[in-house]
């Protein structure tokens, strides 16, 4: 464990400047600093919680909540904004960077730029039954 808290209780705190967009008393949201498109902001819980298992279910309620209006008031600026992805990177393999749960809400637009790439594949039926048994046995 570092020393100091991380970058987001550091805001949340206070202690470190944000461009705030929206607070209550679970989550804040504000502006990423290194924004994939104009408008992108992210919404964390202000309980620090590393990874998506970390989020208790009603702070990540929360933070979709407020994702939700961020959004829509993205759509009613003048930001520039045609579609909105949510996005949530759980670990380091996902290209998680800030380990405090975080959710970005990027505003979308033809020829912005952002992609979403991977090497898609249709795998057969039973492959992807056996798969939802597996998964579906290690629910919690």
């Amino acid at each position: 464990m570092p020393d100091q808290p991380c970058v987001f209780c550091r805001i949340i705190s206070r202690e470190l400047p944000s461009s705030v967009v929206y607070e209550d008393e679970t989550v804040l949201a504000f502006m990423d600093i290194q924004p994939a498109t104009p408008g992108h902001a992210l919404v964390v819980p202000k309980r620090h919680s590393p990874g998506l298992e970390d989020v208790n279910e009603s702070d990540g309620a929360a933070m979709f909540m407020a994702a939700q209006r961020v959004a829509a008031a993205i759509r009613r600026s003048t930001i520039p904004c045609e579609g909105v992805n949510l996005f949530f990177a759980d670990g380091e393999a996902a290209l998680q960077e800030v380990f405090h749960a975080h959710l970005h809400v990027i505003p979308r637009n033809p020829q912005d730029g952002f992609r979403i790439e991977a090497k898609w594949s249709e795998p057969p039926r039973d492959v992807l039954d056996a798969r939802a048994v597996e998964v579906s046995a290690n629910l919690l």
